[in-house]
Formats: structure tokens, sequence, C-alpha cells
């Protein structure tokens, strides 16, 4: 089978070869037939060498977390059947599970020894065939198929959470949103807008484009799209909610400065360290203490934000979300779909 293989920490190690494809799934797993891989940011950073584990024993990886397959072969009981369309959940509790872990909290793993598919000590997704255990496998509807649309459902899942951390946290007192801030538009920006639109929200999204498929998308969801400094955009509308998709240093700190009080500031994008910025550390936290303010932090997620995502897509106007998806590449094409354009909101990997 095909495979998209890399050895972590070393640079230009991507490689599309020929592996063993399972026979025979372990007891209590599905066999699935790979249909499409999506290609996000980390992805592109394990790929570059800038982090990754092999699994144990093992100098390559089986990269790939943005997951679509069909079910090939299905355990007895395990409630998926051969046709089923589906994606996989990327991570998994650690061994000797933590208190988040053993309750199937594992995105909010406390020590750090959880594994990831394609990220962190397990093969990915990218591959013919892949196994996954049934608890760990999201039926995804028949109509997701189309245009490999399924293939958002994990950075769905992500921005899912997000929200559902949003909301846990408004329930401090009473928290009645009225308007988001979404900051950019890349495929977790977009699909932040699309589930605050669907929350009844005003949504505002900023970003850097002013032309291309990004502002267009945008204003075909209802929401309303920015380009400027976040802080006059910021300023003007006092969002009280800000999900914050960039991961630019700049643009975090910026952001929690904007809120209307009691705001929620939601960071999704995972920043590069090393440069300093210059702050008034003591204006920021006196902002965010005198109004009831709050910044948090949101990555990965569970099943239960799968299955959020799930509702969300199969919901969402399918035009629209073909539109997120900008690349089809065959599997041998895989270094140029790795290399971003600018123009790119999601790459797919068609296996």
């Amino acid at each position: 089978m095909r495979a998209l293989t890399v050895v972590p920490g070393k640079p230009g190690s991507l490689h599309c070869e020929e592996l063993p494809a399972p026979e025979t799934p372990p007891p209590g797993e599905l066999l699935v037939r790979g249909l499409a891989l999506g290609v996000c940011g980390t992805d592109r950073e394990i790929a570059g060498g800038d982090y990754g584990w092999a699994p144990s024993g093992r100098d390559r990886l089986v990269i790939g977390h943005e997951s679509l397959g069909r079910v090939e072969a299905a355990p007895a009981g395990g409630g998926f059947s051969p046709g089923d369309l589906v994606c996989g959940v990327v991570r998994r509790p650690d061994p000797e599970p933590c208190p988040a872990c053993a309750r199937g909290e594992f995105d909010m793993c406390r020590n750090g020894r959880y594994s990831e598919r394609g990220i962190k000590e397990l093969d990915g997704y990218g591959s013919s065939y892949w196994t996954v255990p049934a608890e760990y496998a999201v039926r995804l509807p028949e109509e997701l198929a189309d245009g490999l649309l399924g293939v958002l459902a994990e950075p769905a899942s992500v921005v899912a959470k997000a929200w559902e951390q949003v909301d846990r946290i408004g329930a401090r007192s009473v928290f009645e949103p009225r308007r988001a801030l979404v900051v950019g538009a890349g495929p977790i920006g977009l699909l932040a807008a699309l589930l605050g639109v669907r929350r009844g929200l005003e949504v505002h999204v900023l970003d850097l484009a002013t032309d291309g498929p990004k502002p267009r998308l945008v204003r075909e969801l209802g929401a309303v799209y920015h380009t400027g400094p976040l802080a006059e955009v910021g300023d003007r509308l006092r969002p009280d909610v800000v999900v914050e998709a960039t991961g630019v240093g700049e643009l975090v700190f910026t952001a929690m400065s904007v809120t209307a009080d009691y705001g929620i500031v939601c960071l999704t994008g995972v920043s590069p360290s090393g440069r300093p910025l210059p702050l008034d550390a003591g204006g920021l936290n006196r902002e965010i203490v005198l109004a009831n303010d709050v910044v948090v932090g949101s990555v990965n997620a569970n099943q239960r934000h799968y299955e959020a995502a799930v509702e969300a897509l199969a919901e969402a106007d399918r035009e629209w979300l073909a539109g997120l998806i900008t690349r089809r590449l065959p599997a041998e094409r895989c270094a140029e779909a790795f290399a971003k354009r600018p123009d790119d909101i999601k790459t797919v990997i068609e296996l």
C-alpha cells in the first residue's frame, strides 16, 4: 500500500513509499481503506523536521491526522459495518491515565504521556489502508463523501471543542454573547466562524487577504470580513468572544485587550517561540482583572467534540464546505501538497 512517511526531526524526509497493507485488523479494530488526508500546519512542521515522534523502535512515522476512509472490515458488535464512511480520532490517553484521560477527556491530558496518530508515537492515517479501534472511529454521514468533505471533521472537532470551552467559561455568570471575532481565515478560523454563525452570533472575521476565496467564503456565511490592524477592528467591534486562530504573538496579545467586559479569548493557534515582544503587562492585567475577562488555550478534541463537528458539517451548505478545499492532489505529489501556497485554505491528498 502507499503511505506517506517522514523521519521526525529530519527536514526533507517526506516520502510516498510502499508498505505492507494490514490484512487482518487487530481484535476490536476496523480495517479502513483510506480515501483522503487533510494537510495542516502541524503536518508541515513535522515534515519540516520541527517535531514529531516515530513509533518505538522505528525511524519513520506514517504522517497524517485529518483522515477520511471507508470501512472494509469491522468487528461484530462494534457499531460499524463495511462501507461506513469514517474518520479516526487523533489522540489516545496515556498508558497510566491521568485523572482527565481516565474520564475520556484525553484532550486535556495532564502528564503529557498521551500519543497521537501521525504526530506522536503512533502511525497516522496517511496510507491506503489503516486500522483503528472501534471506540476511536467516528461515523460520518454519506453525503460528506462527496468532494471528500469528511476530511474536515478533524479540524472542525478542534473548533467544536473551542466553542465548548467558551460556553463552559461563560457559564460562570450570566453570559449572553452577541458578537464574535475570529482572527485568521484559515481552515480553523473559517470553521470557527461557521460554528459561530450556527450559534446565532454576529460573526466577524479578520485576515490579511484582500482577495481570493477567503473574503467570499466569509460573506457567504453571512459574516463580516475585515482587513487591517486588529487593535482598530477590535476596538470598534468590542466582541464578546474572540477566537484567535493564527498563533501570531502580536495578535494574541492584542486580542486580549479588545474584548467587551466579561470577554473570552480562546487561543487555538500555536505560536513559535523565541521572539520577544514589547508588552504593557500591567495594563493588560488590569484590563483582564477589572473586566472579569478570560483567556483560554484550546487544543485537540475528544469523541464528544467529533460528534458535534460532524453534526455541524452535516447541516452546513455543501458548496460552502467544498470552497474550503482549495487543492486536491494524489499521494505521489505529497511534496507539492505540503508546500503551502498563498491562496491555500485546505489542501487534501487523495489516497
